[in-house]
């Protein structure tokens, strides 16, 4: 590659080689740096347009200028380039200052230097050590019971939280909003925003307006509710609760759209999308941006309507927390990696987002082709530019609402696989953003809520990701699957004494193959079916078959299992190795426990498998005298302590 165009992705933080899942050096094709430098708004489509983009790199760096954000640890110090005057957040100052003082408290701030005023951020050097405790991994749009429509809603989770065995945690999949359009798409990890909540979780028959409602129209409320469906039909669910709503909502009072700006544009967004469509790019040009004369003229009794729905589902989740008050984590929820870039968020935040892009992974154990997931990504620039206002107030949104905060693909925080236009997934590269503004910042936000952080490190993580966290003492991930011993060349299983202490240990994750689909080789049966295998059918069971006889060895090491072991009891055994780990969370998911077959998701596919469509083959009223679910809430609750 060109020495001035690898110079100028440097400058740029995106990766012209990275460490592949073999653990081996890949080099990116210049074709691709070339077309993520675009995506940041950096011309190297030539040699001269790379040399006059790096000579405007060398300029900047030149003036010595300060960031437009400085983020610093608690008790630690800056040097300033110029006397300044830092502007505390309680409104305070403190001048003529040649450093950032060590004691500065914790919050967001403001100093002004050499003729720059720059946003200050004092973090935590670190969060306080989580409990230990275990939990249940939990799709709650899987849940079904007789009061649900269609699909698993927040008063399904709060049934659950009373029946499930005591549990110091319950991990939800993503309660992102959707745009209220038609059709829904199914998959909580392309949400139109991570700032505010899906409608499709509520249970109408709890809402105020509802239990004000006299019989007559409860009656036509509730003849709203759908037929039960082998799969969810998201789009006949949003129908069905959208038509009842909308029959109570002249029983809602008086919605104060001033209180809350950020509800207010979301909720103008979901009016505008009603009369225009999903996707904002397009809508008529003057609707396209946010701040635009006709948006902030448009009016709509619907706005008021939208923000109303995220007032019923910001109190239905309170219940929730309410009923899990007493855990030492209760409710964590979970942050998708990014957005559909045709969404509120897409439209809202569209100044500090990467117009054009899409991130994903490149190739690894279970997806050897790569993934492209279709989602937007942070411009680093623009969160730099911006003090990273935006990042910070979808965080204090979603602490709002809850104990803990799952971080999907948290290696994230450091870096993010960018894939240009018509490159495919693994033609992308590595994007770099700046570690100790995202950790810090999302400690900061965590310890004002005073929730835990996890971290989902799987896959292609570097070594920093991990360490990172531990610094923090933010939990990292552990899943069975995953945690061997890579200096081993057969790769054997760790076995549970060197499992990490700051983690949160499960069987699989969402997107792996289920303790029974393991031990049947369901995922290697799919993938053939669906074209999904980089290697021969043969060659794949054969990987199955080893890696089943080898986590059977494990367990039978720990005296766990015997030869004459049967499925049901090897996956008990599952649950009782991870219970003898050090993990501070140990946690077992429905999927597991019930001997559920496929996994939730399957990576690389879309309309060939049913991602997230497939409703848990009990029902929550089933679940609740299942003596399955007893005992392994047995098993990790009297956990033996390491």
């Amino acid at each position: 590659m060109d020495a001035d165009l690898v110079a100028l992705a440097e400058a740029h933080g995106v990766a012209t080689w990275y460490e592949d899942w073999h653990r081996l050096r890949k080099d990116v094709a210049a074709e691709s740096v070339v077309g993520v430098l675009g995506l940041l708004g950096v011309d190297a489509s030539s040699p001269a347009a790379i040399a006059s983009s790096l000579a405007a790199v060398r300029a900047r760096d030149d003036r010595g200028r300060l960031p437009g954000t400085i983020v610093v640890r608690a008790g630690t110090t800056r040097t300033l380039p110029a006397a300044g005057t830092i502007t505390l957040e309680d409104g305070s100052g403190i001048s003529d200052l040649s450093e950032v003082p060590a004691d500065l408290p914790l919050g967001w701030h403001r100093l002004a230097a050499g003729g720059q005023e720059v946003t200050l951020v004092v973090v935590p050097a670190e969060l306080p050590a989580p409990p230990e405790t275990w939990g249940w991994m939990l799709q709650l749009y899987a849940l079904h019971s007789a009061e649900s429509w269609g699909m698993g809603d927040l008063g399904d989770l709060r049934t659950f939280v009373g029946q499930a065995g005591r549990p110091g945690l319950v991990l939800l999949n993503p309660l992102h909003a959707i745009t209220p359009t038609l059709p829904v798409p199914p998959s909580p990890y392309a949400p139109s925003s991570r700032r505010f909540a899906n409608p499709l979780y509520l249970r109408v028959s709890d809402t105020a307006e509802y239990r004000r409602a006299d019989p007559a129209l409860r009656a036509k409320v509730d003849a709203l509710k759908p037929a039960a469906s082998e799969l969810i039909d998201y789009s006949a669910v949003w129908q069905a609760k959208r038509a009842a709503l909308e029959m109570l909502w002249p029983l809602a009072g008086e919605i104060d759209l001033t209180a809350d700006p950020g509800l207010l544009d979301f909720a103008r967004f979901c009016a505008l999308a009603e009369l225009y469509g999903a996707n904002w790019q397009q809508w008529p040009p003057e609707f396209r941006r946010p701040d635009t004369p006709a948006v902030r003229a448009f009016r709509s009794d619907r706005i008021a309507f939208h923000a109303w729905l995220q007032r019923l589902v910001k109190e239905q989740l309170d219940a929730t927390n309410e009923a899990a008050r007493g855990m030492p984590v209760g409710i964590v929820l979970d942050l998708a990696v990014g957005t559909d870039p045709s969404g509120a968020d897409g439209w809202l935040l569209q100044d500090v987002l990467a117009e054009g892009v899409h991130i994903g992974a490149p190739p690894d154990a279970f997806n050897q082709f790569g993934q492209d997931w279709g989602a937007a990504a942070w411009r680093p620039d623009r969160l730099v530019e911006t003090g990273y206002a935006a990042y910070r107030d979808m965080l204090r949104r979603i602490f709002a609402s809850a104990g803990g905060l799952r971080v999907d693909h948290v290696a994230g925080l450091w870096r993010l696989w960018w894939v240009p236009p018509g490159m495919g997934a693994a033609g992308g590269t590595y994007v770099h953003y700046d570690p100790e503004a995202m950790l810090g910042i999302l400690a900061l936000e965590a310890s004002r809520a005073g929730a835990v952080v996890i971290g989902e490190d799987l896959g292609t993580v570097l070594p920093e990701v991990t360490e990172g966290l531990e610094r923090m003492n933010m939990l990292g991930s552990a899943v069975l699957w995953f945690t061997r011993d890579y200096d081993d060349p057969e790769h054997r299983y760790l076995p549970p004494g060197k499992y990490p202490r700051n983690a949160l240990a499960s069987i699989s994750t969402h997107d792996l193959p289920t303790a029974a689909g393991f031990l049947t080789g369901e995922q290697v049966r799919v993938r053939a079916e669906l074209g999904q295998l980089a290697g021969s059918v043969q060659d794949e069971r054969k990987a199955a078959d080893q890696d089943r006889a080898q986590l059977k060895a494990a367990l039978r090491a720990e005296g766990l299992i015997t030869a004459a072991s049967t499925d049901d009891e090897v996956v008990v055994a599952m649950h009782e190795f991870l219970a003898r780990t050090p993990c501070r969370f140990v946690t077992a998911s429905l999927y597991d426990v019930l001997g559920e077959l496929n996994q939730p998701n399957l990576p690389g596919t879309v309309d060939e498998y049913p991602n997230w469509r497939m409703r848990l083959s009990r029902s929550l009223e089933q679940i609740a005298g299942d003596p399955r679910i007893a005992r392994i809430a047995e098993i990790l609750s009297t956990r033996a302590r390491p």
